[in-house]
């Protein structure tokens, strides 16, 4: 393998995939990148064998070929050096990188060696925009549940129905639900469960522009981004097995409160709010009542804070306790300017709506 490159697109290639590798891995492959040149471009993959990620960058291939290479001390070496680098690695797997008066040799394992890719064949198949996927994804993702004993809900719900997308996703005390704007095509049908850590690194590599197709079969899916005047890149990840639970039959169907709220006002004063709560005590009162809402917490270690906002709201006057950071969570991932609460007494969930495909359940705590 022998090549050119520009050390800013070999740089973007390497922190596109770099994510993926491990500090720690028993399998010294596992810490490398696998190169690969030919056709003008130069293909970089990482893998921890539950997520495959790939992208291209155009280079100047004089001979192609393959090699892997640690990637974190390519990524090192690589930042140091001038604007165009040469790449070439032997027969052996030692690659000679080079640029002007700097030459590194750097061992390498060879290519054969490398895990294959997962094929997903005639998989599913729908495509989205990229800024709509990212979107559901941060109004979903921060509800993932870390309970490992309850692997199903380590992970964000893909439904497929009806010529559109569904993202869900619980931890049993609250849940949160997106959908898509009608931006979907194709005909997928079906719903996947992707793990928290593959959900993370797609919503790292998503941006605002170009579409996202996705395919999945019954063990794997695949999201091939796709931007203007830029290589695809790829995210392949192992699915969670198992049936994620009927989450319709927590979504309440009606409430007797609907109450407007201006978001930014009251996530920051639920914010301040919070402040005054610790481990032991880590509630927030809401004690609604003609056109007044008034938030407070308290705790034995710390004392007390009280934040009261105008609001137009006309029913009876009531009071209902939640914890504090399953409502910041929802509103930050929001940028509308208003939110809908709907409330029924104190035992029974919330719901937050906006104008727009996303809904919020969140259970009450007990009045002390």
């Amino acid at each position: 393998m022998k090549l050119t490159v520009q050390k800013e697109k070999i740089t973007a290639g390497l922190q596109t995939v770099q994510n993926v590798v491990g500090a720690r891995t028993s399998l010294p492959i596992l810490a490398n990148v696998l190169l690969r040149a030919g056709e003008g471009k130069l293909d970089l993959t990482a893998t921890d064998l539950d997520i495959t990620v790939h992208t291209g960058v155009g280079a100047e291939v004089r001979r192609p070929g393959a090699v892997t290479l640690p990637l974190k001390k390519l990524a090192a070496i690589v930042r140091e050096l001038g604007q165009e680098i040469e790449l070439e690695a032997d027969e052996r797997s030692i690659c000679t990188i080079s640029s002007l008066s700097s030459v590194y040799k750097l061992n390498g394992i060879p290519a054969d060696e490398f895990p294959p890719k997962p094929q997903l064949g005639d998989g599913k198949k729908a495509t989205i925009p990229q800024q709509a996927l990212k979107r559901m994804l941060r109004q979903t993702s921060f509800a993932v549940s870390k309970d490992e004993t309850r692997y199903v809900l380590n992970g964000v719900l893909f439904s497929f129905s009806g010529g559109h997308l569904t993202l869900v996703a619980t931890d049993g005390r609250r849940l949160a639900h997106a959908q898509d704007d009608g931006e979907l095509n194709g005909d997928a049908k079906g719903d996947f469960i992707l793990p928290s850590k593959a959900v993370e690194e797609l919503n790292r590599l998503l941006s605002n522009d170009g579409e996202v197709e996705i395919r999945f079969t019954e063990n794997h899916a695949e999201f091939v981004l796709r931007r203007q005047e830029a290589h695809p890149s790829t995210l392949t990840s192992k699915l969670i097995e198992g049936n994620y639970p009927n989450y319709k039959q927590v979504i309440p169907t009606e409430a007797k409160e609907r109450i407007t709220l201006d978001r930014e006002e009251f996530m920051h004063a639920l914010r301040r709010a919070e402040i005054m709560t610790s481990e032991k005590s880590n509630s927030v009162k809401l004690t609604f009542s003609k056109n007044t809402l008034v938030i407070t917490s308290n705790s034995p270690e710390y004392g007390e804070a009280r934040e009261s906002l105008a609001i137009n709201y006309k029913g009876r006057e009531f009071a209902i306790a939640f914890n504090p950071r399953y409502l910041i969570e929802p509103l930050s991932a929001l940028d509308t300017d208003e939110i809908f609460f709907e409330l029924t007494d104190e035992l029974s969930p919330g719901v937050i709506k906006i104008n727009g495909p996303f809904l919020y359940v969140v259970m009450p705590m007990r009045l002390a």
